[in-house]
């Protein structure tokens, strides 16, 4: 959401203001800290991230380079459902089969769709299935890797070098808690990723519909923790344990990211809760729940009702200042409305500081009395006469 204050070309404003008790402050890049000791985390690397306002929370050695193991799969899935349709028809290529590691055991020639090998690359972590996507949509393992550092640079990933779809070891193969924390939140926007990682159980066909391949989750998050909604896991001997994990509660995600955890699962359980005992979801303003009327001069009514259309939310600190609502919007107004039309915003403040608007928009259309000339050609037709 874009925090600048609209200014509606000669009209005077009308300010009204409201102010709302016992509400959060959001803050964008100072964390008040409530009655939440700060985790003990075994990771060499870690981070937790509100993504929507891209606030840290908590971060250890966020930024050092190191592997990061199959939670390379995230990328590989992403930029396989970008690169093509879910339903395509994917041939194994013998190239694919007997990779080494987590596996599915594909057969040379077996037709899956990608959706399906989507799903046991992100629950089984199986790399023969990473492969095989890999080299159907690029042609090869380093097409594909290109295709995913390409994928880094548009994000933003400073930090990351991908130089294979599965995440086993190679020196130049590397991330950051930070780049995967962002990575993740990148992701988690698209509808099927999400469904994917969801999903704690599913069963694919084994080696064309001969029989079924039953795939169960390894994040153990879904199956414990209260709001989990991914992410993955990893390992190598190299690596260390690695984990990413998505937690959303009231509105509001949190993602977590530990490179190299030796106790990965109680870390993300007490950066989660940290986090949330830290942070909470408000809902400013229903859709459509306020109401602003404006008075419209040379129309066939005399007002027009101005209204929200979206739900506004921010993120804030549990402890918090009042937040002061302003509408702002034109004394009047004259002409054709049409419906939808931006009239005048909603602004939120805290401190003199904007932590969120919204666009007030006419409820209906209103036509003009005059309807083939506006005021001002109608002037100038009424002098070109004389």
């Amino acid at each position: 959401m874009h925090r600048h204050i609209l200014r509606y070309g000669c009209f005077p404003l009308a300010v009204i203001l409201f102010i709302f008790h016992n509400l959060s402050l959001t803050s964008s890049a100072k964390i008040v800290r409530a009655d939440t000791s700060v985790p003990n985390v075994s990771a060499q690397s870690a981070i937790l991230l509100e993504p929507t306002n891209d606030i840290v929370i908590y971060e250890k050695n966020a930024d050092v380079r190191l592997p990061m193991a199959s939670t390379t799969k995230i990328m590989t899935a992403i930029v396989a459902l970008e690169q093509a349709d879910p339903s395509m028809m994917i041939t194994v290529s013998p190239l694919a089969v007997g990779i080494e590691g987590s596996s599915i055991y594909l057969y040379t020639g077996e037709q899956l769709t990608l959706e399906h090998l989507l799903y046991a690359l992100l629950l089984e972590s199986a790399n023969d299935a990473a492969a095989a996507v890999a080299i159907a949509i690029a042609g090869s393992i380093d097409a594909f890797a290109d295709l995913m550092n390409q994928k880094a640079a548009e994000i933003g990933l400073r930090d990351t070098h991908f130089t294979n779809p599965h995440g086993l070891d190679h020196k130049d193969h590397y991330t950051t808690a930070a780049d995967l924390a962002r990575l993740a939140a990148y992701c988690m926007n698209h509808e099927l990723f999400r469904t994917i990682v969801s999903t704690q159980r599913i069963s694919i066909p084994l080696h064309d519909a001969e029989g079924a391949r039953l795939l169960l989750n390894h994040n153990r998050l879904l199956r414990s923790f209260d709001g989990t909604v991914g992410l993955k896991t990893g390992y190598t001997k190299r690596s260390g344990r690695c984990l990413v994990s998505a937690v959303e509660r009231n509105g509001m995600m949190l993602i977590c990211v530990t490179l190299n955890a030796p106790d990965d699962w109680d870390d993300h359980r007490n950066m989660f809760e940290y986090g949330f005992g830290l942070y909470t979801s408000i809902l400013l303003q229903a859709a459509q729940s306020f109401e602003y009327t404006l008075p419209v001069i040379g129309a066939c009514s005399s007002n027009v009702v101005l209204t929200n259309i979206n739900d506004v939310t921010v993120i804030m600190p549990q402890q918090h200042e009042n937040i002061t609502l302003i509408c702002e919007a034109p004394r009047w107004t004259s002409g054709n409305i049409t419906k939808g039309q931006q009239l005048g915003q909603l602004i939120w403040q805290c401190n003199g500081e904007i932590i969120a608007f919204e666009p007030l928009v006419a409820k209906t259309s209103i036509q003009s009395k005059i309807p083939k000339y506006n005021i001002f050609k109608r002037l100038f037709l009424l002098f070109s006469k004389n």
